[in-house]
């Protein structure tokens, strides 16, 4: 690593542990949340619902805001982890592209931006979707997706926003993670 350069913190992708990964990305903490976290979150949530489905065998496994082997945690699960560490979800709304999302900074609002992008695999047999987090580290901005073997740094907020637009034309839905000073 260069001179000068921040430390970059960049989980690695694990089962559809994406949502796990991805906080830790965001925090810059492999110890921010664990697998147990999201997990009592996940069953809080489930117990907490008024229209809790009927029980079969497969809950057991398909949890409503998880899955108990390999994750896949859902957006609620996301909300309230992040709630939990004092910031605020703003769920973006696309058609205004990525234009109006202050990249720069002012007023230290934004803590990072967490995506929810559509994934096919096996020629399309497979659809999912993953987690992925976009947050400056040392005033630079990295896409620090769990599937990359090391995080990629934007040239400056312009790529950033390109990306963003690329990505929402893609299905992706767009969280702004914002520091809860309001």
């Amino acid at each position: 690593m260069e001179t000068g350069k921040a430390e970059i913190y960049h989980e690695k992708q694990r089962l559809q542990f994406c949502l796990l990964h991805s906080l830790n990305n965001l925090f810059q903490d492999k110890d921010a949340f664990t697998r147990a976290d999201l997990n009592v979150i996940a069953e809080r949530l489930h117990i907490d619902d008024p229209n809790k489905g009927t029980w079969t065998p497969l809950s057991a496994i398909f949890k409503p805001h998880h899955n108990l082997l390999t994750g896949n945690y859902d957006i609620n699960v996301l909300i309230a982890a992040l709630e939990e560490k004092g910031k605020r979800v703003v769920w973006y709304d696309r058609r205004n592209g990525a234009s109006t999302i202050d990249l720069e900074g002012s007023g230290n609002e934004l803590m990072g931006i967490v995506l929810n992008i559509p994934v096919k695999k096996y020629v399309g047999l497979w659809r999912s979707r993953h987690w992925v987090t976009l947050r400056t580290v040392g005033g630079v901005w990295y896409n620090l997706d769990s599937d990359f073997s090391t995080p990629y740094q934007f040239k400056d907020t312009e790529e950033v926003r390109n990306f963003l637009d690329y990505i929402i034309a893609a299905g992706a839905e767009v969280l702004l993670v914002m520091n809860n000073e309001k």
